[in-house]
């Protein structure tokens, strides 16, 4: 598989449960990952943050994965 060169720019959306408000997260959750059908090493070899212990799921960060799988 490629790796993609600007890394620096993949994050995902987090929502905040105090403030209520969108922020960058750490890592794509484990289910986000499941639902495109990547494992954590395929995530990994493309260079897309993964956070282990996130347990929510987004359906902007499940687009934001599709259009990076389409690009490589």
């Amino acid at each position: 598989m490629l790796e993609l060169t600007n890394a620096e720019e993949i994050y995902p959306i987090v929502k905040s449960p105090l403030l209520r408000k969108k922020r960058k997260g750490k890592g794509f959750s484990l289910k986000e990952l499941a639902t495109v059908g990547l494992t954590i090493e395929e995530a990994r070899k493309l260079s897309i943050p993964v956070d282990k212990r996130r347990k929510s799921t987004h359906e902007e960060n499940i687009r934001i994965l599709k259009e990076i799988l389409k690009k490589v």
